[in-house]
């Protein structure tokens, strides 16, 4: 089946090899990015690129129905703009933690709230909402973006609901760690306090920040984990895509099923502390 894709945060990482994984498999691509210059190294006929800032709900809604327009149907939307935001909740202030959710959290909503319509109208269509393990459990320092995704959880598993009469679904892709610019240039960070110097030493191995702007550091890959490439984020998401049912959570990622089993242990030692609930066996 040669499907069409609406692919947001398209110019980087794991949006990039999202987009070169439809095309090579046959597909046309609406890619979305901020700054469409940055896809004109994929030079191919079935691929359509429009800008986007997905925190602008007006041009959200533009941009998708420009995209149905242009290709007459889409039979994939994937929300996977997004960044990773860094620091302890005391650390952030408002300017960081309001463009957290406009882009993580509000910028999918929109997009699916946009899109919805034609959906309904053509009776097919499959969004998958990337997501991440940490929308199951958390983690100190990571507060804002694990919010972020559970928020985009909390309205994606009742919209599986509401649009499955309408032969649309809905997945919430729960990934791991990939070797992307997420965790490099794409991270933003809080202003650090000194009272957080120790839990920043443990969670991240620095008492301090780093600098966005200062060169990584070097890694010493035999004694580092190495995460995988974005490319098999990419082959799993075309197989996800050609489940006849898929599922409403799907995880991906090597090592991402151990850690939604420990969030989810962690859950279960919580409520078991309470007498009168009963785990579901």
């Amino acid at each position: 089946m040669t499907r069409t894709w609406f692919i947001t945060g398209a110019n980087r990482g794991l949006g990039k090899a999202f987009t070169r994984a439809a095309l090579e498999q046959g597909g046309r691509v609406v890619a979305t990015a901020r700054d469409p210059h940055d896809m004109a190294e994929i030079a191919e006929d079935r691929l359509t690129v429009l800008p986007l800032d997905v925190r602008d709900r007006r041009r959200v809604i533009d941009t998708v129905d420009r995209a149905f327009e242009l290709s007459g149907s889409i039979d994939v939307i994937v929300n996977n703009a997004g960044y990773g935001l860094v620091g302890a909740l005391e650390e952030l202030d408002e300017e960081r933690i309001r463009n957290q959710m406009n882009t993580n959290f509000f910028g999918a909503l929109w997009v699916s709230q946009a899109a919805i319509p034609h959906l309904r109208k053509q009776g097919s269509g499959h969004i998958v909402q990337i997501s991440t393990v940490g929308a199951v459990g958390s983690m100190p320092l990571f507060g804002m973006y694990n919010a972020s995704k559970w928020a985009l959880e909390g309205f994606s598993a009742s919209l599986a609901d509401e649009l499955r009469p309408f032969g649309i679904a809905v997945t919430m892709a729960q990934l791991g760690g990939f070797d992307t610019d997420w965790a490099k240039s794409s991270m933003r960070f809080a202003e650090p306090l000194l009272a957080y110097d120790e839990l920043r030493t443990s969670i991240l191995g620095m008492r301090n920040y780093p600098d966005p702007a200062a060169p990584p550091p070097e890694v010493d890959y035999e004694s580092e984990w190495t995460e995988a490439a974005p490319e098999v984020a990419a082959a799993e998401l075309l197989s996800l895509v050609e489940m006849p049912n898929p599922p409403v959570r799907k995880i991906i990622g090597p090592g991402a099923h151990q850690m939604v089993a420990m969030a989810l242990d962690q859950r279960r030692l919580d409520y078991a502390t309470d007498t009168q609930f009963s785990w579901p066996s």
